[in-house]
């Protein structure tokens, strides 16, 4: 690849206003980016930084990625809106030759685009594709064969291909997902079953989802559809769209400006949030009980990119509903965000407990939390997944994600404290 620079104007919401211009190389070898907020922003009565370690000011903002690392070329905030395996895997499949992180962020379309920030050229000119409207729900069975299909490798047509990658927007993970519109014409995630699953997992984060909101946890609105089919589709509420406005999203990688989703710690999510949280002890009780909640439903995909935070204004954020949380009867339990530098990434209610002073939580309201949690779960997980459309045999074999050691320890600590 010979040396490739390109300009692009960054701009927020709808209508958009101008926010700043990202400058990146590209030769090959390595990508690298420049960003600087525009004067327009500065002066903006409404301004605020796209993200706390990006301050507001006149200084630019260096990111280089590596070919091990190419999504650190450019800033967090802006790879945020960038997408993920999914989404990378069908842009490969549709264009040529090398790609640089800019392919890859222009190729999502603006209608479907994580939170708020939009990208244009220096004429105002949109800088995304325009693809076929985004899917409604009556269209959701032929575009998850669609889906199903290029998982599986058959070769598609342009029109096929372009209406997959349209939906398929910037939104996160390896599984394939697409954007569509509810029965409200408001934006949703539909999530579909893979070819290769051996677990009827979008059932099951359903199920999780609606258990966590039942614990207390401010949690994604989910639901079933084809429920009666083998290939169920999850349908998630977006909660980046307001009636129609784009809310700023930052997931927690970006928000603690942290170079990789792992090896990071609740209590440092924990320090981001004393910063810059709107309603702190609101917040700071919210996480504790995901990281309760989390351990007790063996969840194990806790990375920083899956917590997520939303702009509430005048520079404060809050965390966003809980989402990607799927139960793993089979996997080591061990935490990718731990709970703190004393216990590591260990999956520990104990540790989890004898935390609570770091998140603000005194040790009886964090056993009462607890004890109501645990309850909840022994009480209800199984109704959840039986809702969902599992089989008494797919109970069985999640069992061990909601009865095992830790829910043990859990009930010990909770008896305890009566």
């Amino acid at each position: 690849m010979s040396k490739r620079t390109n300009r692009v104007q960054v701009a927020h919401g709808e209508p958009p206003q101008p926010v700043g211009e990202i400058v990146l190389e590209a030769d090959g070898r390595r990508q690298a980016s420049v960003f600087r907020y525009a004067v327009e922003w500065l002066d903006n009565p409404e301004r605020f930084a796209i993200a706390p370690s990006m301050p507001l000011g006149e200084s630019p903002f260096y990111e280089s990625g590596s070919r091990t690392s190419p999504r650190n070329a450019l800033p967090g905030p802006v790879s945020d809106s960038s997408p993920d395996s999914w989404g990378r895997g069908l842009i490969r499949k549709a264009r040529s030759g090398d790609l640089t992180e800019l392919d890859y962020l222009l190729a999502v379309d603006d209608l479907a685009r994580l939170g708020s920030l939009r990208y244009f050229d220096e004429d105002g000119t949109p800088l995304a594709r325009s693809y076929p409207p985004i899917p409604r729900l009556n269209e959701l069975r032929e575009l998850r064969d669609l889906a199903s299909a290029a998982g599986m490798g058959v070769e598609m047509t342009a029109s096929d291909r372009d209406r997959l990658l349209g939906s398929a927007g910037s939104l996160g993970g390896t599984r394939p997902k697409a954007s569509v519109r509810d029965e409200n014409g408001e934006l949703a995630i539909a999530k579909f079953t893979s070819e290769n699953d051996t677990m009827p997992i979008e059932r099951a984060e359903v199920a999780t989802l609606k258990l966590a909101r039942a614990a207390g946890i401010d949690a994604a609105l989910a639901q079933l559809e084809l429920k009666d089919s083998n290939r169920p589709v999850a349908l998630i509420k977006r909660f980046d769209r307001r009636r129609g406005e784009r809310i700023s999203y930052l997931s927690a990688q970006s928000f603690l400006g942290a170079g990789a989703a792992t090896g990071g710690f609740y209590t440092d999510i924990a320090d981001g949030l004393r910063a810059h949280a709107s309603d702190l002890r609101q917040q700071m009780d919210e996480l504790f009980r995901r990281i309760l909640f989390t351990i007790l439903v063996s969840n194990t995909d806790d990375h920083l990119k899956n917590h997520g935070l939303l702009h509430v204004g005048g520079g404060q954020w809050m965390l966003s509903p809980a989402f990607d949380i799927n139960p793993q009867p089979y996997r080591r339990r061990q935490l990718e965000t731990g709970i703190s530098d004393l216990s590591g990434n260990v999956a520990s209610i104990e540790a989890a407990v004898e935390a609570s002073p770091f998140f603000g939580v005194a040790r009886d309201t964090a056993t009462g939390a607890l004890s109501r949690m645990v309850s909840t779960i022994d009480e209800g997980w199984r109704a959840h997944c039986l809702a969902a459309g599992m089989t008494a045999e797919e109970i069985k074999r999640y069992q061990p994600a909601f009865d095992h050691e830790e829910s043990r320890v859990a009930r010990r600590i909770t008896a305890r404290s009566h």
